[in-house]
């Protein structure tokens, strides 16, 4: 996939550390907030590419990452899976974040300082992970991620934007859990549970109106924690 560019935004694919990822963003512009974009289970998938190219004509500078893409497809996936489930704040998968992190701190045009993270579902908690694990983000938002191990944890995290659906019982439940945790540390946080949402309500589209809602708030978070020129 070549360069490509319209009037407003520039992507292209990269090599963002050991992981091969997909860059976007603004024509135009310095000392602009950076987003790392952490996928679903489905790895680096044309959604998520277009979910970099909505931040970079926010006017964000966009990594989407493929943590798949680090060696055999097949083994590479059930080792993030499982470095999730096992350890998500000490695995392989961190280390290549960190890399991800220095490599999109590097880009022409970007404010260093102004980084943020978001994920959904597994990389809801990669995002989560690494909200804790770095000190480099500014603010996360995770969509519908398990929370680290131990939540005790969380008391490092920078402030945290979360959206789950409720009729998702595993996972609205970890978003409770998790506003809870935050609340108690005084980390600040807007966490959200749309009752009528599934699991993977903003990737789906559905509800409409909840989807663009978690999308505003995200958008609305970030401009607070990652301001702009």
């Amino acid at each position: 996939m070549a360069t490509q560019t319209t009037p407003d935004i520039e992507t292209r694919p990269v090599q963002a550390g050991n992981l091969q990822a997909f860059l976007a963003r603004p024509t135009e512009g310095e000392n602009l907030p950076a987003v790392i974009i952490i996928h679903e289970i489905f790895g680096l998938n044309d959604n998520i590419r277009d979910i970099a190219r909505r931040f970079a004509r926010a006017g964000y500078v966009a990594l989407a990452v493929d943590l798949f893409s680090q060696g055999n497809r097949a083994l590479c996936t059930a080792r993030v899976i499982m470095g999730l489930i096992g350890n998500p704040l000490k695995n392989f998968s961190m280390g290549n974040l960190d890399g991800v992190a220095r490599f999109l701190q590097q880009q022409p045009g970007v404010a260093p300082e102004e980084l943020g993270v978001i994920g959904f579902c597994m990389g809801g908690g990669y995002a989560l992970a690494f909200a804790v694990h770095s000190d480099q983000p500014r603010a996360a938002s995770i969509f519908y991620g398990a929370n680290p191990k131990p939540l005790s944890a969380l008391v490092d995290a920078c402030p945290v934007v979360g959206s789950y659906g409720g009729k998702d019982p595993i996972f609205s439940r970890a978003g409770k859990k998790l506003e809870e945790t935050l609340k108690q540390y005084q980390v600040p946080a807007d966490i959200k549970i749309y009752p009528n949402a599934n699991h993977s309500f903003f990737n789906q589209n559905k509800p409409p109106a909840d989807a663009e809602d978690a999308w505003q708030r995200t958008i609305n978070w970030f401009e607070k924690y990652l301001p702009k020129p």
